[in-house]
């Protein structure tokens, strides 16, 4: 009778072992893996149809995402967007693609809130990923601690593309950060989420959702508080300020200048 220790070594116990880890890895993940986002999103009051958005997405999308959205030449895989990112680009208007550029700008929506509902419904029903979030979730709070680390937050991870602001700016190979004045609170949410363009993903464990509507919170503070100094000149800050005083400022002294020049001869 061949020894315990020479039956552990043996192929078939090696085998077994493998086929143990696996199952335990596998039910450890089922366990404590994201739970599959809502496959019937609402956009504005508008309950997602997950077969009406896959006829959306084959007549719409699939030419460039492929027929299963797996992705293909023309756009990338969505399986695992979730459906917070097929609102932010379609309610946005970024999607889809007028034409292929380094980024997809904002513009007229091409789909009402029932369409973009339909499409999120259906592609979150692909693969776990990122909600539409709540209403009470992107509310701007009124409370100035709230505010106040919400700009702060603001400054630390956003100030470097967006400005302290949020008045965009430009960055490299024909793309920029866009201004974020005219945004919904629940995109600005979506956009953290889901990091569209060159924008990192910031999920709930890097900012937390609290976090997240302080930022939202802090951003309609700036948007709309007036100016006490008057004109904010966009409030892009020293350069516009500069700009100013040199084009109307030295404007005004040459023309005085001319002015005198010709009162003198």
């Amino acid at each position: 009778m061949r020894p315990l220790a020479a039956r552990r070594r043996s192929p078939a116990a090696t085998a077994l072992l493998l086929l143990v880890a696996l199952v335990l890895t596998g039910a450890a993940y089922t366990a404590l893996a994201p739970g599959r986002a809502d496959a019937s999103p609402t956009v504005a009051g508008a309950e997602g149809d997950v077969d009406r958005g896959q006829e959306l997405f084959l007549a719409n999308c699939a030419t460039c995402h492929g027929l299963q959205a797996q992705g293909g030449t023309g756009g990338p895989s969505l399986i695992g967007v979730g459906a917070a990112a097929v609102d932010f680009q379609v309610a946005t208007g970024r999607m889809p693609l007028a034409q292929q550029a380094p980024q997809a700008p904002q513009k007229a929506r091409s789909f009402d809130d029932q369409d973009t509902a339909d499409l999120a419904a259906w592609v979150a029903s692909l693969a776990p990923g990122p909600a539409i979030p709540e209403p009470d979730q992107v509310v701007a709070l009124d409370d100035p601690e709230d505010i106040a680390a919400g700009g702060e937050l603001f400054r630390v991870n956003c100030a470097m593309c967006h400005n302290v602001v949020g008045a965009g700016g430009a960055l490299t190979q024909g793309k920029y950060a866009p201004s974020l004045g005219d945004v919904e609170n629940r995109h600005i949410s979506e956009a953290m989420l889901t990091g569209p363009q060159s924008m990192p993903v910031f999920n709930d464990d890097n900012i937390t959702p609290q976090e997240k509507q302080q930022i939202i919170s802090y951003l309609d503070e700036v948007n709309t508080a007036p100016s006490p100094g008057g004109w904010s000149l966009g409030s892009i800050g020293p350069v516009t300020e500069g700009l100013f005083v040199w084009i109307g400022g030295m404007g005004l002294l040459i023309g005085c200048a001319v002015w005198l020049g010709a009162k003198s001869s």
